[in-house]
């Protein structure tokens, strides 16, 4: 499986699943852009790529949540003009404070969490979809939460940003799919020992999880012309088998 030649942006790139996907698909040769709030962290896995041999990533500093309508005008431009093109757009970057009753929701966190979660990917997504028609073929993968998206008691703006997500990832494969170049897929990485599991559930053994590198070889698959083909899709990492 490669990627050379592909050009995948990441979002929460300095997070736990963003920067194992980051490393994942730059040893497979792919051009990353690393796309997050949190500049030294992202030095952090600037530097793991090149000391695992992967292609020299760009980082790109941006808050998703702060960032205005000609910030993302800006970002999708400035990648036009350096490639020409992209192939792979990773949803990762996610905003959870805790779990608490609606009634506890202030305002302000409410928003926050919708700007990070569901209207940042919409307006990403759009500003993007033209580089990416550009693309023989390209990928959108969004990333979802095997508990939340059920949407239990407590699991508030999270939970309720997480099945909007996905029905903004439904709504837009159905409409991309006639054309036949851009996939879009929803994935769940299940329960696994990430730093958000670790502040969401901070009293469950983790030793019992799954390691974050078991997603390496989904990612792989998903941005990767091995899943051409597969859109409109859920697809669950404890289940899907490759």
């Amino acid at each position: 499986m490669s990627l050379k030649n592909h050009v995948i942006l990441i979002t929460g790139a300095a997070g736990g699943l963003g920067s194992t996907a980051a490393l994942t698909l730059a040893k497979l040769g792919a051009q990353i852009i690393l796309l997050d709030k949190n500049l030294p962290k992202l030095e952090i896995i600037y530097d793991k790529i090149l000391a695992d041999d992967g292609v020299e990533p760009i980082m790109y500093p941006f808050d998703l949540a702060g960032a205005t309508e000609n910030d993302y005008e800006e970002l999708a431009q400035r990648i036009n003009e350096k490639y020409g093109v992209l192939h792979g757009l990773l949803h990762s970057a996610v905003e959870f404070s805790s779990f608490m009753p609606l009634i506890q929701h202030g305002t302000k966190e409410w928003g926050h969490t919708l700007n990070v979660n569901l209207n940042a990917p919409f307006l990403l997504t759009r500003v993007l979809l033209p580089v990416m028609q550009k693309a023989a073929h390209a990928s959108i993968v969004f990333t979802s939460d095997s508990a939340a998206r059920l949407t239990p008691a407590y699991s508030g703006a999270y939970g309720v940003s997480k099945v909007a997500m996905e029905g903004f990832a439904h709504v837009l494969a159905e409409e991309l799919e006639g054309a036949g170049k851009i996939r879009v897929n929803i994935l769940i990485p299940s329960p696994i020992d990430s730093p958000l599991r670790k502040r969401a559930y901070p009293a469950e053994d983790k030793s019992k999880l799954p390691a974050m590198t078991s997603l390496a070889p989904l990612y792989a698959y998903l941005l990767s012309d091995d899943s051409l083909g597969i859109t409109g899709q859920t697809i669950d990492a404890h289940n899907f088998k490759i």
